[in-house]
């Protein structure tokens, strides 16, 4: 630990999400640097040899690491409170490398069936052809997962909230129950961010971010976290090394200057996404909503004890399913219609169609994805010109 991190430990976590990780070249810029180098250079051959049998903490390679893309870790592994962050080229890339980085034959990884829907992917139809089997539950009863997890297993993945249905997951409860099978616990925190959810003081192992989502926060770039202790990191370090899903460093310092006001920021969509949530639940062309911080979520008192905010997701179904949220879409003004989340700009999209579009038919409506199901993402406009605008597109 340099003498500046020495300095910054005291720090709050707002004030590390500005500093921490930060270091200068010899022009003491003020913004962190961009390096923008695919190599490093050595005074000889011997600091060369040296270079590559050492502790990985020379640079030798941007594929192996890059002082961009470190700061960028640094900075996020201090706010989550995490031994290790590693950078990838984006959040699917991340929940691969976390699922494969440390898995064999015979394996077997546990998970809800309400998640994303290349995570399924993964999950139901890559993963076995490397001879890993799975087993899926009803996310939200703990039943399911005790059953699930009475033998042994290696993994345990859960979005929670989840994508786009918003269930929430007793994450402490499923951790005890992972742990004692023996699996370890991979959280995939991108709805609630790690403002307003922190999974390892819950139980998780390891979690996993698509930095593309609200970390940017403004729809510049793509990329990945994944978060884990020492013993982890030493697994998947190689195979990350090996494999190269590698986050660019212009991609790292795009993500660090969003890091800078995140928090600033899912706060105040947070604080809109209630609003907006509470006039679409009383409207009458809304037949089911789902929103965390609304006491008629059916997991509210389980998302108020393990969240500190609730988010900027909203998940509801229009009446007239697929036409009838099609010609709500249509008629939108301010909303954008597209399948990211997480910006500064409201976007909006239908799941069956889009996200989950190539899920079977049978899983959509086994995790509540239906044809009048909506997905939005509550931006930085003001909540009142959200409203107008859902009022508008809602009209008979």
């Amino acid at each position: 630990m340099s003498e500046a991190d020495i300095r910054r430990a005291g720090l709050r976590p707002r004030s590390l999400m500005v500093h921490a990780g930060t270091t200068r070249s010899q022009a003491e810029e003020t913004s962190e640097g961009l390096f923008m180098t695919s190599g490093f250079v050595y005074g000889t051959a011997e600091e060369a040899e040296s270079a590559f049998i050492n502790d990985g903490s020379r640079y030798v390679y941007s594929r192996f690491r890059n002082p961009t893309t470190a700061m960028f870790e640094e900075r996020l592994a201090a706010y989550e409170g995490a031994p290790r962050c590693f950078g990838t080229t984006s959040g699917m890339a991340a929940v691969f490398a976390a699922l494969m980085a440390d898995i064999k034959v015979g394996d077997r990884v546990v998970a809800p069936h309400a998640m994303f829907g290349s995570c399924l992917h993964i999950i139901k139809n890559i993963m076995p052809n490397y001879g890993v089997t799975y087993t899926m539950v009803e996310g939200t009863d703990l039943e399911e997962w005790r059953a699930a997890l009475s033998t042994p297993a290696k993994y345990v993945f859960l979005e929670s909230p989840a994508n786009p249905t918003l269930d929430i997951i007793d994450i402490p409860a499923v951790a005890e129950l992972a742990h004692a099978a023996g699996a370890k616990l991979i959280v995939d925190n991108v709805f609630a961010t790690p403002v307003f959810q922190k999974p390892f003081t819950l139980g998780a192992d390891i979690v996993v971010y698509s930095a593309t989502k609200h970390i940017d926060g403004q729809g510049r770039a793509l990329g990945g976290a994944i978060l884990c202790d020492d013993a982890f990191a030493a697994k998947l370090h190689p195979f990350l090394r090996h494999t190269g899903p590698t986050m660019s460093p212009f991609n790292a310092w795009v993500l660090l200057k969003g890091l800078e006001t995140l928090e600033l920021r899912v706060k105040a969509q947070s604080d809109s996404a209630l609003a907006v949530a509470a006039f679409l639940e009383a409207h009458p062309r809304i037949e089911r909503l789902r929103y965390p911080g609304l006491p008629s979520h059916p997991q509210h008192e389980l998302a108020a004890r393990q969240m500190s905010g609730f988010g900027n997701l909203i998940a509801f179904d229009i009446v007239g399913g697929k036409a009838g949220a099609f010609q709500a879409l249509n008629r939108l003004e301010v909303i954008l219609i597209s399948n990211n989340l997480g910006d500064s700009k409201s976007l909006i999209t239908h799941p069956a169609t889009t996200t989950h579009a190539k899920v079977p038919e049978a899983d959509k409506l086994v995790v509540g994805i239906r044809p009048g199901t909506i997905r939005l993402s509550v931006g930085l406009e003001d909540a009142n010109d959200l409203i107008d605008d859902l009022a508008r597109a809602l009209e008979g």
